[in-house]
Parts: C-alpha cells; sequence; structure tokens
C-alpha cells in the first residue's frame, strides 16, 4: 500500500508544482508583454527624433523578455553546456545563424544560451514559422522586427519576396547583428520522412538526426545582407572578430547543432509545467568565414547540404557517448557550462511585476477620469 501511496503523494506533488508554474508563467505574461508594448507606444516620440535610441532600448526590453522564458527552465534545473568553437568574440559582428529544429524547445534554448553573448539577444532577428505570430509572443516579435515565414509550395516565392523586402527596410535601420533560421523548415518528426523520400529520389544524403535543409531564405538573407560578390563567393575577407573598422555586411556563418539527452527533446509545455527532471541541453557552435560560403544556387544547396551532413554526424557522436566529437586539430574535447546570473534574472522580473504594477495604475486612473 505504501509504495502506491508514495506515487501518489509524488504525482499530485508534480501536479501542483506544474499548476503553480503555469500560473505564475500567465501572470508573468500578462505583465510583462503589456507593459513592453505599452513602454514603446509611449516612446513612439523618440522613435521619431532619435531612431537608434529608440531601437536601442527596445532591445533592452525584448533581452529581458527572453530572460524571463530562460528563467523559466533555469530555476528548475533546465541548464546548457557549450561545445565547439567559442562565439562571444563574434557578438558584435554580423552573422547568420542556422540551427536545426527538433522541437518548440530549441527557441527557449536558444533564449538561454545566447543571453550571455553581449549585445547578441538585443540586436538579433529571428525567422520563424507564422504560427508563432499567434502565440503570446507573437506581438513582441512583431515589434521587434522577426519576419514569420508561411511554409508550402503555394506560398514559397511570394515569401521570399517578402523576406528581401523585411531584411531591407528593417535589419539596418534596427542595428540588428545576428539573424537565426531553422533552414530545415520544420521540426525532425514531422519533416524527416519526406526529407528521406526526397534525398532516396535524388540521390542527396539520407539522414536521421536531422533532415536536408531548404535553400531559399538562406540564399536570400547571403545575397540581402552579404558583402560584394566575388566570382560567386562572398568577398570580405573573414575579420577577426570584434574589429571596428569591418566592411558592412554579415561576417559569419554560426553554424548551431542542438542535442538533447537520449534524443528527448524538450518542448515548450516542458519549460512551462516544469515536469522533466534537470536537463542539460548540449549546444554545439561551428564558425565559418562568409568569404568561405558560396552563393550561387547549386554550390550554396551543397555546402548547406554538408553542414547538415556535419550535423547529422554530430548527434550520432553524441548519441552514442554523450559529448561531441572535439575540433578539427583539437585533441581533447572542450565543454562549457552555460551559466544565467540568478541576481539580474530577480531584477528582470522584479522589474517586469512593477512595470505592470504601474501601467495598471496609470490605466485604472484614466479609465476613472473618464468614466
Amino acid at each position: 500500500m505504501a509504495p502506491h501511496l508514495d506515487t501518489a503523494r509524488k504525482l499530485f506533488w508534480i501536479l501542483m508544482k506544474s499548476l503553480l508554474r503555469f500560473t505564475f508563467m500567465f501572470v508573468n505574461n500578462c505583465v510583462a508583454i503589456p507593459s513592453y508594448c505599452l513602454y514603446l507606444i509611449v516612446l513612439q516620440p523618440l522613435r521619431l527624433l532619435d531612431a537608434p535610441t529608440f531601437w536601442y532600448i527596445e532591445g533592452v526590453m525584448f533581452r529581458w523578455l527572453l530572460a524571463m522564458v530562460a528563467s523559466w527552465g533555469w530555476c528548475v534545473g533546465y541548464t546548457v553546456t557549450e561545445w565547439g568553437d567559442d562565439v562571444r568574440p563574434m557578438s558584435e559582428d554580423e552573422a547568420m545563424v542556422i540551427v536545426n529544429h527538433q522541437s518548440t524547445g530549441d527557441v527557449c534554448t536558444l533564449m538561454m544560451c545566447l543571453q550571455d553573448k553581449g549585445t547578441v539577444v538585443r540586436k538579433m532577428l529571428w525567422l520563424m514559422d507564422h504560427v508563432f505570430k499567434y502565440t503570446n509572443f507573437g506581438v513582441v516579435s512583431l515589434i521587434h522586427g522577426d519576419f514569420f515565414i508561411r511554409q508550402g509550395k503555394a506560398h514559397r516565392e511570394m515569401q521570399l519576396v517578402y523576406l528581401k523586402d523585411h531584411l531591407d527596410k528593417n535589419y539596418y535601420s534596427r542595428d540588428r547583428k545576428w539573424i537565426v533560421l531553422f533552414p530545415e523548415g520544420g521540426f525532425l518528426r514531422k519533416r524527416r520522412e519526406t526529407s528521406q523520400s526526397f534525398a532516396k529520389k535524388n540521390d542527396l544524403p539520407y539522414l536521421t538526426h536531422v533532415t536536408l535543409p531548404r535553400l531559399g531564405a538562406t540564399q536570400i538573407i547571403l545575397n540581402t545582407l552579404g558583402p560584394q560578390q566575388e566570382n560567386g563567393i562572398l568577398g570580405t575577407e573573414g575579420s577577426p572578430p570584434g574589429q571596428s573598422n569591418k566592411a558592412k555586411g554579415l561576417q559569419w556563418v554560426i553554424d548551431v547543432t542542438i542535442a538533447y539527452p537520449n534524443a528527448r527533446p524538450m518542448d515548450i509545455q516542458t519549460w512551462i509545467f516544469g515536469y522533466r527532471d534537470p536537463t542539460v541541453t548540449h549546444v554545439h557552435y561551428r564558425t565559418y568565414p562568409i568569404k568561405d560560403v558560396p552563393v550561387e544556387s547549386e554550390a550554396l544547396a551543397d555546402w548547406l547540404y554538408q553542414r547538415f551532413v556535419e550535423k547529422e554526424k554530430l548527434l550520432a557522436h553524441f548519441y552514442k557517448t554523450g559529448a561531441f566529437p572535439p575540433l578539427e586539430g583539437q585533441k581533447e574535447v572542450v565543454s562549457r557550462n552555460m551559466t544565467l546570473d540568478s541576481v539580474w534574472l530577480f531584477f528582470v522580473q522584479t522589474f517586469a511585476f512593477a512595470s505592470g504594477y504601474m501601467w495598471y495604475s496609470i490605466l485604472h486612473h484614466i479609465y476613472c477620469w473618464f468614466f
């Protein structure tokens, strides 16, 4: 009888903890997101007078919002270990970031692991599926200038036109640096069978842990934001990270591979309810100077396929050994435990709730004044 009682108590505790976490996050969203919007509405005159300062303030608040999402996982032991190249010296350079896509938790993982990368979160632009536009965070992403892309052959050509127009209007005017995209165009579990079938028909790599990437958005980004082309290759030399007198345009492609223990991806529900035991997600970085990236369609497709073949090998090694292999030229593998400052996270949450109370009081007084 006792074991059944212990199990019931454990399930009851998990249920209560999940309910409390959901309640907190619901309230967290209700105070933080409207406050973000109201601050920016009030600051619209500044946008007209001094746009760089306006987008600086918006970027700071955007980073704080993403830090709140990161804190939901951090407080229950969902952490990140980083492998491969150190991307922190590139935080002030312009870069295209390509990431494998397994679940909604991939976005939460990036929100966490990029927090300690200088101004990256403040100045980043996301490409994401259009369904995210209708989530609680959709209005924030719209204001920030992220791009929502609609999948499917019927929309593909026009979406690429819209993407180029969006980058022309928003990337440099809002001082963006890193642009993040998921070239696979969907979750692994949804696209794997289609990708493997396409690979068989076209004599392309047969992949299990990732799917074949799509070329369209990647090529638009390189053509729009890359430096001048020379002989089909993006034409500037990869300047040292942080160099202040660099030419305008992308300087790096950062290849990010996300791996979950036992190949069990974490989704947004796990982050919200916290029912999984403390989990370490592993993130591998590999960087390429933009001069090494071809732009011509066929060459770029081959280059991009090769990156995902490498991801396949990295993930196969990780799932077999629990670690990523060392970089080329290294004898020993080096990993870094990513950390967040709990005091800073507490400050961000306190500011969010204080802002929510302030705006509620202001709007309540306005309502009472008119009615």
